[in-house]
Formats: C-alpha cells, sequence, structure tokens
C-alpha cells in the first residue's frame, strides 16, 4: 500500500521514511523556530513608524534602524510564509503611459528660478493641482502665471486628468486677447505626463512658446506656481460648491478677485494686473 500511494504523489519510499525521521523533524522544527525569530524581526520593521513596508523597505529598515541584515529572498519568504502583506500602490496611469510612449521627452530648465525678471508676459508658469469639493467629488485645475506679475493669464477646470486638461489651457491662453506674450516667451513646467507630451510639446511650438522643465523632484523650481494654488485653496470657497458648474463659478470669481483685487507685498502693494501695467508703463 505504502509504496502504492508513494507512487502517486510521485515520492520514493527513501524519501517518505526520510522526512518523517526524528532527524527531519527536528530539522524542521530548528527551521520553523528560526523563521519565527525572523518573523518578528521582519515584523519590527515592517510596522516601524506605523507604516506597512514592502520586501525592499523592509531590508533597508532593518539595516538602518535595526542593524541587522537580510537579503531579499529571505525576507520574501518569511513574508509569504507568514502572510504578511503590504498593500500593493496601483502604478500610476499617466506614468505608465508615459513610459510606454518613448516620444516623451524632458526639456531643460531654461528659467533656472529666475522668476522676477520684470517683464510681463515672457516668463509662464504651469502646473496642475487637485480640487475636493461637494461630497467627496474630485476636479483638476490647470493655470498658467505669469512668473513677473503673478497673474493669471489662463485656466481651465475639468473633471479628468486626461492631456486636455493641459492642451486646452494653453488654447485659452492664446485666445486671450487681453494676454499681451513677450517675443521670447517661454512656459515652464514640472516634468509631468502632460508636458513631455509630443502632443503638448508641438502645441506650444505652434503657438511660439520656448519650453522649460524644472528638475525632476524639485518643487522649488517651480515654486510660485505652487505658492499660488497654496493660496487659492486657502481663499476660494471650493468644499462648499456642489456640482462642477458651481466650482467652475467660484473659480471664475476668484481669479477676477486674485488678479484685480487682491493686493501683494511683493508686488509694491500692488493687484498683479496693477503690477503688470506699473512694468509697462516703465519699460
Amino acid at each position: 500500500m505504502l509504496r502504492y500511494l508513494c507512487k502517486i504523489v510521485g515520492v520514493s519510499r527513501s524519501g517518505y521514511y526520510n522526512y518523517f525521521s526524528l532527524k527531519s523533524r527536528e530539522a524542521r522544527k530548528k527551521r520553523d523556530s528560526q523563521d519565527d525569530s525572523a518573523r518578528d524581526i521582519i515584523l519590527k520593521a515592517f510596522n516601524f513608524k506605523r507604516r506597512n513596508k514592502g520586501a525592499r523597505q523592509i531590508k533597508m529598515t532593518l539595516k538602518g534602524q535595526f542593524g541587522i541584515i537580510y537579503n531579499l529572498k529571505r525576507i520574501r519568504r518569511i513574508m509569504k510564509k507568514y502572510s504578511i502583506i503590504c498593500p500593493i500602490r496601483k502604478a500610476n496611469p499617466y506614468r505608465r503611459m508615459m513610459k510606454a510612449t518613448k516620444e516623451h521627452t524632458v526639456l531643460p530648465n531654461l528659467l533656472n528660478r529666475k522668476f522676477k525678471q520684470n517683464i510681463p508676459g515672457k516668463v509662464l508658469l504651469t502646473d496642475i493641482t487637485y480640487l475636493f469639493y461637494g461630497n467627496g467629488k474630485k476636479a483638476y485645475l490647470s493655470t498658467i502665471k505669469d512668473s513677473s506679475t503673478n497673474e493669471i493669464l489662463a485656466y481651465n477646470l475639468s473633471d479628468k486628468l486626461t492631456l486636455d486638461i493641459a492642451t486646452d489651457t494653453i488654447h485659452k491662453l492664446a485666445n486671450n486677447g487681453q494676454v499681451k506674450l513677450d517675443k521670447g516667451a517661454f512656459i515652464h513646467s514640472d516634468q509631468g505626463v502632460h508636458y513631455t507630451s509630443p502632443t503638448f510639446q508641438n502645441l506650444v511650438k505652434r503657438y511660439n512658446l520656448g519650453q522649460s522643465m524644472s528638475r525632476r523632484g524639485n518643487c522649488w523650481d517651480n515654486a510660485p506656481q505652487e505658492s499660488f494654488f497654496g493660496h487659492f485653496k486657502d481663499e476660494a470657497y471650493i468644499k462648499p460648491c456642489q456640482t462642477l458648474d458651481e466650482l467652475n463659478e467660484e473659480i471664475k470669481e476668484y481669479m477676477i478677485y486674485y488678479n484685480n483685487f487682491r493686493y501683494q507685498w511683493g508686488l509694491k502693494k500692488m493687484t498683479p494686473v496693477q503690477y503688470r501695467n506699473h512694468l509697462l508703463n516703465s519699460a
């Protein structure tokens, strides 16, 4: 009977007897004990600062915080054995799209943080931010800001984070008859997938604009634009809006207020529009 059962499961009789031998059982017991100890150590790293971690973060935390060196293979084996699971973050679909589309191009940082050049319509800063409104609804706002005057020259609101939110903002800038751009005008952004897109870059060229990008992961290279979003979220009545239309109306009113009535210490206590006119009259 034993020979027949071993044949079914593909195990030799000698292997069967060896598995249940005292020596093998003691070895398994010792290995399980070692694994239990490793599990406890790994859990210390996994729960460190109450932030769950994947295998690589655990490896680095063990070395950096506890002076313990485990290889990744062992960590992953222990995590699998004891069901130590780190939630898997979904890949950013836009970053994935960028990787799949080899034509995406990162451009040099022409601005180099020279934000105040005192030439209206020359340095244009752009970015996209998220807005939560109503009952957990989410929208996205794209803006173009004149770095010298702080004036918002164009903006676009959308409930989708598609390429259109950035390209439509460029169209609105070009079609704004009140905006006069300098001959050397260029638009500066981060390295987001919208701005590295060949469609966006070709559109910028079509309107005779140059293009510049911040260094990777460096928010200071576009600090005035980030500052505007901060003030906007503090001062605009975003959350009470229940629909996208209501939100759009509130943003419209805020932009009028910001450009024409919000005095700024750094603009010689003028509004952005007043300061723009001041620079033009001083030229």
